[in-house]
């Protein structure tokens, strides 16, 4: 079976993003459903997979990470409202044997996303 990862660098700063919440969401029929709330580890990652095994299926999920929160905790000077606050990547899992993994590179003006494995 695949499994599905992430992880966050704040290239603001120039390190991974310690501490940043991640929810990850199931979507069916337009219905969001969390499945999981986590925080990244000391190096940007989640400390397990955030599906693997059974629980790794087709579909459509979205992941949520906090990042304006992290920002604010770190000590970066925010206007408010904030440029950037909850990141949603939404994307499909087509084969649940694959591995997916789905990185976050942001600051507080900017991200972007990539597939990896």
């Amino acid at each position: 079976m695949g499994k599905l990862s992430t992880h966050v660098l704040d290239t603001t700063q120039g390190r991974p993003a310690s501490g940043v919440r991640v929810d990850l969401y199931a979507i069916e029929n337009d219905q969001r459903t969390l499945i999981k709330t986590t925080h990244t580890n000391s190096d940007g990652r989640c400390d397990e997979p955030l599906l693997q095994g059974q629980a790794m299926h087709t579909g459509v999920f979205e992941l949520v990470f906090h990042a304006g929160d992290y920002f604010a905790a770190s000590g970066v000077a925010l206007p408010e409202p904030r440029f950037v606050d909850q990141v949603g990547i939404r994307f499909g899992i087509a084969d649940a044997n694959a591995n997916y993994h789905v990185p976050l590179v942001v600051t507080p003006w900017s991200w972007s996303t990539y597939r990896g494995s």
